[in-house]
C-alpha cells in the first residue's frame, strides 16, 4: 500500500524525534494498512546491526537476534549442538507465519514483535525462551525488560514513540533445555489460533509454559517440575480472565480456550518424557 502521506525516509538516528515519524523496519505490516498520520518513515536498518551472534556478555551467554533480523535469516540459522532444540523451535515459529519467502526476507523479528498481534510467531518464540528485549531511544538511553512483558494488549508495546527494540537475547541456561510446540487453527493454513510451547530445563528439571495466539497478551506459567495431569488447566484458567482470550474470526474465544488446554496436555506428555536430571 502506498503511504502517500510519506514525506521523507531518514536514517533511524538522523536527527531529534518529531510528531508524525514512524520506526520503519521491515515494513510488512507498516505498508500493509493506511498510515494518515506518518509524515517520516525512520529506517532501521541503516544501523546495520549484525543479525544474530553469540552473545558477548560473559555474564550473561546466550543467542543475540538484532530487531533487523529477518525471517528468513532467523530460519537459516544452525544452533550448536549445546542448544538441541532451538532449530526445531525457530523453523515451527517460522513456519507459523504462513508466508511466501517475499516476505519471509523483509518481515523482522523485530518487528512482529512491536506489531504484538496475537498470531505473532516471533513473540511466541523470544516468550517461549525466556527472552529480554534490549530498548534504545534516540538520546542513547537504554533498558531491558523481560519478553513476557514487552506486548500490554493486541497492537500494544511498553515501548514509548521514541524508542525502539534493538536486540532480543535468548540465555543459553534456556536454549540448552527442550522445547515443545503445539499450534492450531481453524483451518490447515490458516492464522494461529492457539500456540502454546512448553520448556523443559535441562538441569533442573523446572517446566514452563507460553500461551500466545488465543490470548490478548502472552501468558507463562512456571513449575518447578514437569505437572501432573490435567494441572495446566487449573492454572490456565486461574491465569487468564474469561476477557483475555481473544475474539475475532480466527476463533471464538471459547474454541481458542479449549484448544489451548489441549495443546497444552500434549506438551505436558512430551516433555514429562524427557529425562529428568
Amino acid at each position: 500500500m502506498d503511504l502517500f502521506t510519506v514525506q521523507d525516509v531518514i536514517a533511524a538516528d538522523a536527527d531529534a524525534w518529531r510528531e508524525g515519524d514512524r520506526w520503519l523496519g521491515g515494513g510488512t505490516h507498516l505498508f500493509a494498512q493506511p498510515q494518515p498520520q506518518v509524515r517520516r518513515l525512520r529506517d532501521l536498518t541503516t544501523l546495520a546491526w549484525p543479525p544474530l551472534r553469540v552473545s558477548p556478555d560473559p555474564g550473561e551467554p546466550g543467542l543475540d537476534v538484532a530487531a533487523t533480523c529477518t525471517v528468513a535469516e532467523l530460519s537459516r540459522y544452525a544452533p550448536p549442538p549445546c542448544w538441541p532444540s532451538l532449530g526445531p523451535l525457530i523453523r515451527d515459529c517460522c513456519d507459523a507465519f504462513l508466508a511466501s519467502f517475499k516476505v519471509w526476507n523483509v518481515a523482522t523479528v523485530g518487528g512482529n514483535l512491536c506489531a504484538a498481534l496475537p498470531a505473532g510467531p516471533m513473540i511466541s518464540l523470544v516468550t517461549a525462551a525466556a527472552g529480554s528485549c534490549l530498548i534504545r531511544d534516540l538520546a542513547g538511553r537504554q533498558r531491558r525488560v523481560p519478553a513476557t512483558e514487552l506486548v500490554r494488549d493486541v497492537g500494544v508495546t511498553v515501548l514509548r514513540p521514541d524508542e525502539y527494540l534493538h536486540t532480543i537475547r535468548l540465555p543459553a541456561r534456556v536454549l540448552g533445555g527442550r522445547f515443545a510446540l503445539r499450534r492450531a487453527s481453524l483451518h490447515p493454513l490458516g492464522r494461529s489460533a492457539a500456540l502454546v510451547v512448553g520448556h523443559r530445563d535441562s538441569d533442573t528439571g523446572a517446566f514452563t509454559l507460553t500461551v500466545t495466539a488465543a490470548t490478548r497478551r502472552p501468558v507463562g506459567v512456571a513449575l518447578p517440575g514437569p505437572p501432573r495431569p490435567g494441572e495446566l488447566a487449573e492454572l490456565l484458567d486461574a491465569r487468564i480472565p474469561a476477557a483475555d482470550w481473544y475474539d475475532d474470526v480466527h476463533g471464538l474465544p471459547a474454541w481458542r480456550r479449549r484448544m489451548t488446554l489441549r495443546l497444552a496436555e500434549q506438551v505436558r506428555a512430551e516433555l514429562a518424557r524427557v529425562t529428568a536430571p
